[in-house]
């Protein structure tokens, strides 16, 4: 039983000062979570029930595709970690005990479960398996913000699976893509699949679940039939004009003019017609120009894949001596190496003429600069589709994510098994993450109003709020507690407003709390004989009448889910 008067809800008139998100501000003022610190969130009951039901429809469609839950230690050796080279990751705790023995806090658990497979699969009789747990993940997050969206401590579910091979990896993968769109589907949130990189995770692919909303962290590119992270997103750029194509390079006077806007506007060309030289230098000490469009910026992580090796903006010191001053600085005539962006084609283009105050014209890749190919741009607006679709951009929160990892812990941490021929093979493996606070978070980001939360049906901590305007003692108040203990008794999920304070409270309480049915029993309703319901989410109202209002209000309640 839940009565407001007995319960810990503490709603707030005003957001914390340093609230910017939605979901920061709604979950604090309707009293679901509170701060103990730097990225470190208290769940309070009404939170928690939320909490609660997305575990629950994890639960139920992990279980359903033969998934077998366990529960892992948060805290680990670090020796696995050294072996797999996630020890040096900067966001992951670690600490010694008071031996001095080296320790971690888990951020995921892919050392642990590959180590305890290592010892307990033999044979290729033994797989698949596919693994799960709802457990404390610690992450050291340099920027914890937006509430419970970035934390440093938060519950996850992460699944892992172990196969023979490639193929046999690829049939739990997609049962588990199955899987996630029913939990998101039954979640009700507005969400989207796409690609994405493997990031420090490794591994042959992946994907995201993003839910769209103002607060994400990330962008998501899309288009019918089509939707990618920024991070891996690939498009067809907008046609431009170029210049006039030369039968060689000319130099052109730009004096002052350092930026893409000013040489463009100076020389009346497109933006996308320049060369845009960005030189960056690789964690291998190799010097590298990287060549965009004039309109288009480098994209770090395809960069980086590109490179096979991460990297960072060259110094200007080390500009000046490799190719001239920065701002005039282009691939003709450098003798670096140069890795091109796939949009820049054709002739007629103008780059730096690494001298000050001059530009080249009529520079034609190919002809006059050798160059090594890659997509290292990020997709914009208005660029578009194989089939002619227009992109769009939409920024997003991850809420899921899913990895086909292949041998990338098993070799180091020898997890192998025989196969028919007694030969050692390493496992395969998959892994598949759902952030249930994040779930909670975006639900509150995508539905919310000028008057609080609005839950959907599944996640709501209740599905009915009944709020009682009469005082203790009247016959209205006893009227509405027996109308409270026949819905608990009819299994309807109720919370129960019978707080001595005024009906503006109340009923301001009630929409900033957001459950999906509200039934308020007023004095002069009760005298004619009916309860007013009103829905959260459309705002429709219904009248009930007294008489078997229980049943009425179970099934009201009922055709909202």
């Amino acid at each position: 039983m839940t009565r407001l008067s007995r319960s810990l809800i503490p709603t707030l008139k005003n957001p914390p000062a340093d609230a910017e998100a939605t979901s920061h501000k709604l979950l604090v003022r309707a009293g679901m979570v509170r701060q103990m610190g730097a990225g470190l969130w208290t769940w309070l009951p009404a939170g928690l029930r939320s909490h609660r039901r997305v575990e629950a429809i994890i639960r139920e469609e992990m279980d359903r595709i033969g998934g077998q839950e366990l529960s892992m230690p948060i805290m680990q050796p670090a020796e696995p970690w050294e072996k797999t080279g996630r020890y040096g990751i900067d966001e992951l705790f670690k600490l010694e005990d008071r031996k001095g023995s080296p320790l971690v806090l888990a951020m995921t658990h892919e050392e642990c479960i590959t180590g305890h497979m290592a010892h307990e699969v033999r044979s290729y009789r033994d797989l698949p398996q596919l693994v799960y747990q709802i457990q404390t993940k610690e992450r050291d997050e340099p920027r914890p913000r937006a509430g419970v969206l970035r934390t440093r401590e938060f519950m996850m579910k992460d699944a892992y699976s172990f196969h023979r091979d490639e193929a046999d990896l690829d049939r739990t993968y997609d049962s588990c893509i199955r899987a996630y769109d029913r939990i998101f589907d039954r979640s009700g949130l507005r969400w989207y699949r796409v690609e994405s990189d493997v990031g420090m995770m490794g591994g042959s692919g992946a994907h995201e679940y993003m839910a769209p909303c103002e607060a994400g962290e990330d962008t998501i590119a899309l288009a019918p039939g089509y939707a990618a992270n920024l991070e891996v997103a690939s498009a067809n750029p907008r046609p431009i004009r170029p210049g006039a194509e030369l039968d060689a390079p000319r130099e052109v006077e730009t004096p002052g003019q350092r930026t893409i806007a000013a040489v463009a506007e100076a020389l009346e060309v497109d933006p996308g017609a320049l060369i845009k030289a960005l030189p960056v230098v690789t964690d291998e000490d190799e010097f590298v120009l990287v060549l965009v469009r004039g309109d288009h910026q480098v994209n770090p992580i395809k960069l980086n894949n590109a490179l096979g090796v991460e990297s960072r903006p060259a110094r200007e010191d080390e500009i000046e001596a490799r190719l001239g001053p920065p701002g005039f600085i282009g691939p003709v005539g450098a003798d670096v190496r140069i890795l091109k962006d796939a949009a820049i084609a054709g002739g007629g283009l103008i780059a730096g003429a690494n001298r000050p105050d001059l530009h080249l014209e009529g520079v034609d890749p190919g002809r006059d600069f050798r160059f090594e190919e890659a997509d290292v741009r990020s997709v914009v607006a208005g660029d578009t589709t194989d089939d002619g679709h227009e992109i769009t951009l939409e920024p997003a929160i991850e809420v899921a994510n899913i990895f086909k990892l292949g041998t990338r812990y098993s070799v180091p941490l020898g997890a192998t098994y025989l196969d028919e021929e007694g030969n050692d093979n390493p496992l395969v493996m998959g892994c598949y993450g759902i952030g249930p606070a994040r779930i909670v978070a975006a639900a509150a980001e995508q539905f919310a109003d000028e008057k609080g939360l609005s839950w959907p049906a599944a996640l709501a901590p209740w599905q009915v709020h009944l709020v009682a305007l009469s005082k203790p003692g009247e016959p209205e108040r006893e009227l509405t507690d027996r109308i409270y203990d026949e819905l608990l008794n009819a299994g309807v999920e109720v919370l129960y407003d019978d707080r001595e304070g005024g009906a503006g409270q109340k009923l301001t309480d009630a929409e900033l709390i957001g459950c999906p049915l509200r039934v308020v029993a007023g004095r002069r309703g009760l005298a004619e004989g009916r309860l007013e319901a009103s829905e959260r989410r459309t705002g429709a109202e219904h009248e009930i009448p007294v008489e078997g209002a229980a049943a009425k209000i179970a099934e009201l309640s009922a055709s909202l889910a």
